[in-house]
């Protein structure tokens, strides 16, 4: 698998997570959980230097590694949350975000894997199905949280705000399902893509230049990119010529079925 701009996009992510650490000293992906200053620079540079890696060939596979490495960590500080509260579905949203973007790095990884094809097919398969599952919490996060979603939204987009809140939770749904069922899931991926960078253009940038001293604003705009980023890689991997056969198991198995109907 050769990737094209995502990974170039996902290296962008984690150079914008590095950057907010080090600004502000404080790594807010892990919420009020006190960190000592040098676990924080640790993780800022950690990050940034991983960002930069993604940039060249031949350190990608580091970079992708210790990129997925960090945000697993981030990922994983939800779970307490989810035990806690299992009823409330915030934390299984920040959830599917923060893993989605782990899973960004884990289909770089894989597409580094050339000396092991069975491999590197199997963790792009589940990477695959992983981040169909991802998508489905996209579209339920807005659904659960629809009067939030839509104050997110800039009031001078026409025609309003709740209307962009519904469509745009819509449109992860089906998404979501193209990705999993396998039709259109190139052109979902694509478009999902368009619509999560819009989301960093339009939602989080604005608000992180008018109100720069807010290290949320340029968090957002960090985790937002780094989605965008994990769904570019996506697509980058349906536009190669045998993704069908590196797919989610279900949508491999539907493919080997609609091949052996008798015309």
């Amino acid at each position: 698998m050769k990737l094209r701009l995502g990974r170039y996009v996902y290296g962008l992510g984690g150079i914008a997570f590095g950057v907010t650490t080090l600004v502000w000293r404080q790594i807010d992906s892990l919420g009020n959980i006190s960190h000592p200053e040098i676990l924080v620079y640790l993780t800022g540079i950690a990050e940034l230097v991983a960002g930069l890696a993604m940039q060249w060939q031949r350190t990608m596979r580091f970079g992708a590694l210790t990129l997925s490495a960090f945000f697993s960590i981030f990922a994983l500080y939800w779970i307490p949350q989810i035990v806690k509260t299992p009823l409330v579905f915030g934390p299984w949203g920040n959830l599917g975000e923060q893993f989605s973007i782990v899973l960004g790095g884990v289909f770089v990884v894989a597409s580094t894997l050339r000396s092991n094809p069975e491999r590197s097919a199997t963790i792009t398969r589940a990477a695959y199905g992983s981040f169909g599952v991802c998508v489905v919490s996209y579209a339920l996060y807005q659904l659960f949280y629809l009067a939030y979603t839509a104050e997110l939204v800039p009031k001078w987009v026409p025609p309003g705000q709740m209307f962009w809140a519904i469509a745009t939770t819509v449109a992860f749904a089906l998404a979501a399902i193209a990705i999993l069922s396998g039709r259109l899931a190139l052109l979902a991926s694509q478009l999902l893509t368009v619509m999560l960078v819009l989301f960093g253009l339009l939602v989080w940038l604005p608000p992180a230049f008018s109100e720069p001293q807010k290290m949320s604003n340029w968090t957002e705009f960090a985790s937002t990119l780094g989605m965008a980023a994990s769904s570019w890689i996506v697509v980058d991997f349906l536009s190669q010529p045998d993704a069908d056969s590196r797919r989610w198991p279900f949508v491999h198995l539907r493919a080997r079925q609609e091949e052996s109907l008798p015309d």
